[in-house]
């Protein structure tokens, strides 16, 4: 007999679905042929299979061993693991709030690719908070993306409850989040925008029109200027819809380019960053996170307002350029926290 302890990363699932993955070679059938029989059990009492399973719960497997072990798939742990530490904002048992650098992907994208999730594996393989063997039935996640070249916040859960808790809040937009972007030109005031985005699947580029369109998603984005230099606005941008390269289209759409922004930017202007600073990125981040009143998983971010530094190129351009705070604004962003 095996007996698997419920930890509190794997709480929050169904029964049969954590059985799948920690046997993910045996057939779904196996598992209720086994409750049916009483071969498998949880605190030792008959279950279904439908059961959520609770932190301190635990599954008695009447089996033998080399039913167990033929049944499970080898874990996939041998991924690459980066030597680089994670820049992390804030953190307890349940999440992990990250602050990505530009150019890392958020999630991978192809096989061989190393990506924020892969530095989150190995910060807490390191740290002991998980296994190995832990990682056969749960994998710690991101929880909400980045494009690559944008820089910023973004949460990370350590436990399954904490990744479906966040989920919830993304969906439902109760996570108030706001950007900082150098773009072009003078913006003057603040402004909250309007628009249809439409978006080029084969391209992976979007439009914005004024207007609805067919296959159109509706989306808003507010601003206001937080610091001005001789031809560029420093942007305090609030994402209240959530699209696709939305902030980036958007304020391009406006006459605001974002600055670096080889999708929708100015190719003059990028050209003139290239060259004095070696800039291969738009000057994009997602600067502050505002959650509501939490409770549960999240409860340690309840009504937390979470911000990330600005990358240090980021920085050295406001200073350089001569990008001032506008008067009545404080500079909370020129310096790391």
């Amino acid at each position: 007999m095996r007996e698997l302890p419920v930890g509190a990363a794997e709480a929050g699932q169904r029964l049969d679905k954590y059985l799948q993955k920690y046997m993910a070679l045996a057939p779904k059938g196996f598992f209720y042929k086994m409750f049916r029989k009483k071969n498998i059990t949880i605190n030792k009492k008959k279950c279904s299979g439908r059961e959520q399973i609770k932190e301190g719960d635990r599954i008695q497997l009447f089996l033998s061993e080399e039913t167990i072990e033929g049944f499970r798939r080898k874990a996939e742990t041998s991924f690459k693991r980066p030597a680089s530490k994670l820049s992390v904002i804030y953190e307890d048992s349940q999440v992990v709030l990250i602050n990505k650098p530009a150019g890392m992907l958020s999630q991978k994208a192809g096989k061989e690719d190393v990506s924020l999730v892969e530095y989150l594996l190995s910060y807490l393989l390191e740290r002991e908070e998980i296994t190995e063997e832990t990682l056969r039935s749960f994998r710690p996640s991101v929880c909400n993306r980045l494009d690559r070249n944008t820089s910023g916040l973004v949460t990370a859960g350590k436990t399954l409850k904490a990744l479906q808790e966040l989920s919830i809040l993304f969906k439902e937009r109760s996570i108030r989040k706001y950007y900082l972007c150098l773009v072009d030109g003078a913006a003057v005031k603040k402004r909250r925008l309007h628009g249809w985005l439409v978006k080029d699947e084969k391209n992976n580029q979007v439009k914005i029109y004024s207007e609805q369109r067919e296959g159109s998603s509706e989306i808003h984005t507010a601003y206001e200027p937080v610091a001005a230099g001789s031809n560029q606005t420093l942007l305090k941008v609030e994402l209240i819809t959530g699209r696709t390269h939305q902030i980036r289209a958007h304020l391009a759409a406006d006459g605001h380019p974002v600055i670096g922004d080889e999708k929708y930017g100015d190719s003059s202007v990028n050209r003139k960053f290239r060259s004095e600073y070696h800039l291969e990125h738009q000057l994009l981040h997602s600067w502050i996170m505002e959650f509501p009143e939490l409770s549960g998983a999240l409860k340690g971010l309840s009504g937390r307002s979470v911000q990330a530094p600005p990358p240090e190129l980021f920085r050295k351009i406001l200073k350089e350029e001569k990008v001032l705070p506008l008067p009545g604004i404080a500079d909370t962003w020129s310096s790391p926290e």
